[in-house]
């Protein structure tokens, strides 16, 4: 049985001969209810235990006399305890265990609360390490409630001997892992340094010895032992950077043996047909910007190379990102082949499809549209069976759709016949990069030369890339930028609202519709929390938000009602959010492009592709609980004509954090330089959702470092490019293979 408290407990490691594959259910001292608790973690072997790395320390290395301490200061001390008591106090409920600890140098007070078996954990004349904040009531200082750590009897005997005594929790700096509900970082500093101290020289080096002198790494066996149970600071620092370099090196030979498997695939060659793109931007009502025609360019010419394209087209809100996909359309559709759309939501899916037909009218296409539960062709709602049958004959040239067209089934009538492709060429995804090659080739079901071919990927965002993820996480992709928005776009004055100042905005917002236009109002969840304990909100939201009070959170329901009767009872208002049936919310959208509609209170719902010219304000209720990105979308739903647009951000628990984001949202309007800033304010791990990809958290973390990313990446550059297949590097290969099982970019 293990007592996590005792230094001199004596801690057999494991039942038989312990190796890093050594599943912890061997590991003696590990129960099942602690095994349950690891499996949390994702930890099931010696190695996955040995390679939960702390995320920070504590420096309680820094022992000093108790003569020193002082109030308000946190401490640690070493003494012999002279005194321990438990004491009840009935009224509060509340058990005191009371103990006074001698140094020679003086004598201090130590309180815990509510731990009453510290009484037969420590006994009169034992040693112990003491670390916590020193109080003081009535002039007297005292310990509360601090860290603690018995000194064996036989380190005891003398201070010479006290401080040879290789501590755990105190007397050193600390290691503080992440956790699980009832699996603290003092359980796993008992569990983890003697199983490290035994293994640490088993644990095989995969990072070539160039590598690591070139980049002045540490080895791993220092590197392993320093990250957990560090001599300083600095040392646990240098055991960080090994590891994430570490770790950014093999997602860099991962992403480039990604790009270097696609490249070996085929796909088909579709020549650039110059005279029918002349014609298609003449044809439209507008000038494209520089930035535009270099992106077309780009993707025309690698729709032209025999394997597939894998490109990501980034542009701000409003830059066109659209048109540049019709163009590929058109090219694609000339050759005699046909391409898929893909939106994440119907609206956006309509959206798209109502774009598209328009630039497209002069060009007899055929082009229809698939979401779950409807499909047209052209202007004519049609039958799902009939539309799958003109794309499976190849009379659809351009299919638009939500993601029910690459799925065979669907819950709501799982019988459904699947989509097939006549000629499928070119797959164009909005908001979402990682679309691998097994999901293009679901859409090829073609036979015969048609079913060996994989189309051309173009992913389309408006959250610009940091370079460091380009780099990256992006790695498999070629980037098209569209930098530039179209000419004689205002911009968008936006400000912070304080409570205090709602009442002088709900006016100005009502002069705007007395003045002919219309409003967003953002609110960050469908409906109210029923208890303090209900889901915290979505996936967008910020994970420092979590610790918010959510009872207070605008939710659009009672926003709706709210508006409805007490704020604009004399304007029409509607609502929007992703419970409502597919037919509410087309009504919805239709009445607000219609302009029946004056004020249109929504969830996230509306953050990208949905455009109403006519709208010129956006109001965010709660906008410190959403992104800096999704801000800078909500934004983007206005200021999409010549009219002064504005976008309020309404906060309700202004803090450093939140107020950083919204300045920076107010002082530039530049998506590119937002995500930037976005990335150095919430982390790596927050920035697009990136916490699903499966990354390791240091390479995460490490995302943000620039030099050290473009130094991992040429170094996995240059051994793929002298040995592809890795056959010198037997580890390094060994290593990936388990870190591709744990990744997921596409």
């Amino acid at each position: 049985m293990l007592d996590c408290g005792s230094g001199d407990c004596r801690f057999d490691s494991c039942r038989g001969h312990m190796q890093l594959s050594t599943p912890i259910e061997e590991i003696a001292g590990i129960g099942p209810a602690y095994q349950n608790k690891l499996k949390r973690l994702n930890i099931k072997t010696v190695k996955d235990l040995l390679f939960h790395f702390p995320h920070r320390y504590e420096d309680f290395s820094n022992i000093i006399p108790i003569s020193q301490v002082e109030e308000g200061k946190t401490v640690c001390v070493q003494g012999k305890i002279t005194d321990i008591k438990n004491i009840r106090i009935f009224r509060r409920r509340l058990v005191l265990t009371e103990a006074l600890i001698n140094d020679n140098s003086g004598t201090l007070k130590i309180t815990w609360f509510n731990q009453p078996y510290l009484i037969n954990t420590f006994k009169k004349g034992d040693f112990v390490f003491l670390a916590g904040k020193m109080s003081a009531k009535k002039g007297r200082k005292y310990l509360s409630s601090p860290a603690y750590e018995k000194i064996p009897s036989q380190f005891a005997d003398s201070s010479e001997n006290e401080k040879k005594y290789d501590s755990f929790h105190i007397g050193r700096i600390i290691p503080v892992y992440p956790e699980t509900e009832g699996l603290s970082s003092r359980w796993l500093r008992f569990i983890i340094k003697p199983i490290l101290a035994k293994l640490k020289n088993e644990i095989p080096e995969s990072l070539p010895e160039k590598i690591k002198e070139k980049n002045n790494l540490l080895q791993i066996r220092e590197a392993i032992w320093q990250i957990h149970f560090p001599d300083s600071l600095e040392k646990a620092e240098k055991a960080k950077k090994r590891f994430a370099f570490e770790e950014l090196f093999e997602l860099s030979i991962f992403v480039l043996r990604e790009r270097m498997k696609l490249a070996k695939e085929k796909a088909p060659a579709i020549p650039m047909n110059i005279e029918l793109i002349k014609k298609f931007i003449e044809s439209l009502p507008f000038k494209l910007t520089d930035a535009q025609k270099k992106s077309a360019w780009q993707i025309l010419k690698d729709l032209e190379k025999p394997r597939p394209m894998n490109r990501l087209l980034e542009g701000d809100v409003g830059s066109g990102k659209t048109v540049v996909a019709a163009m590929a359309t058109l090219n694609v559709a000339a050759a005699g082949h046909q391409t898929a759309f893909l939106a994440p939501t119907e609206i956006l899916s309509k959206q798209h499809f109502k774009t598209i037909n328009e630039v497209l009218k002069n060009f007899n296409l055929n082009i229809g549209l698939l979401t779950g539960k409807e499909s047209y062709y052209g202007d004519e709602k049609i039958e799902r069976k009939k539309l799958l049958e003109k794309i499976k004959g190849g009379e659809a040239d351009i299919l638009i759709g939500t993601h029910a067209i690459i799925q065979d089934t669907d819950l709501l009538t799982p019988q459904k016949t699947p989509v097939q492709f006549n000629n499928l060429a070119l797959v164009i995804i909005d908001e979402q990069h990682r679309f691998g090659v097994e999901q293009r080739a679901r859409l090829c079901r073609g036979s015969g030369e048609q079913a060996k071919l994989i189309p051309h990927l173009l992913s389309m965002t408006a959250t610009p890339i940091p370079r460091t993820l380009s780099l990256t996480v992006y790695g498999n992709l070629d980037l098209s930028v569209i930098d530039e928005l179209p000419k004689g776009r205002r911009k968008i004055i936006t400000k912070i609202i304080q409570p205090k100042e709602k009442k002088a905005t709900y006016e100005f917002i009502r002069e705007q519709v007395k003045d002919g236009r219309q409003a967003f109002v953002i609110c960050p969840r469908i409906d109210p929390p029923k208890s303090p304990a209900e889901n915290l909100g979505g996936q967008d939201l910020l994970l420092d938000a979590r610790s918010l009070s959510w009872m207070d959170v605008k939710a659009v329901k009672q926003e709706y009602k709210k508006l409805t009767e007490e704020i604009f009872p004399d304007l029409k208002i509607g609502m929007l959010h992703g419970k409502m049936k597919s037919q509410e919310k087309e009504n919805a959208m239709t009445e607000f492009k219609e302009k029946i509609i004056d004020i249109l209170v929504s969830t996230s719902v509306v953050e990208v592709g949905v455009d109403i010219p006519n709208a010129s304000v956006m109001m965010i209720e709660g906008s410190e609980k959403f992104g800096l990105a999704q801000l800078h979308q909500f934004r983007g739903r206005v200021g999409r004509s010549d009219f002064q647009s504005y976008c309020f951000l309404f906060v309700d628990t202004p803090g450093i954090v939140y107020n950083r984001r919204l300045r920076a949202l107010i002082t530039c309007d530049n998506g590119f330089e937002l995500a930037e800033k976005d990335l150095a304010i919430r982390g790596p791990g927050d920035f697009t959702g990136q916490r699903q990809w499966g990354i390791p958290d240091l390479a995460m973390a490490s995302l943000s470092d620039t030099i050290l990313v473009s130094r991992a990446r040429n170094d996995a550059k240059e051994i793929l490019q002298k040995d592809p297949e890795l056959k010198k590097y037997p580890l390094l290969r060994e290593n990936l293979e388990t870190f591709q099982k744990r990744i997921h970019l596409e």
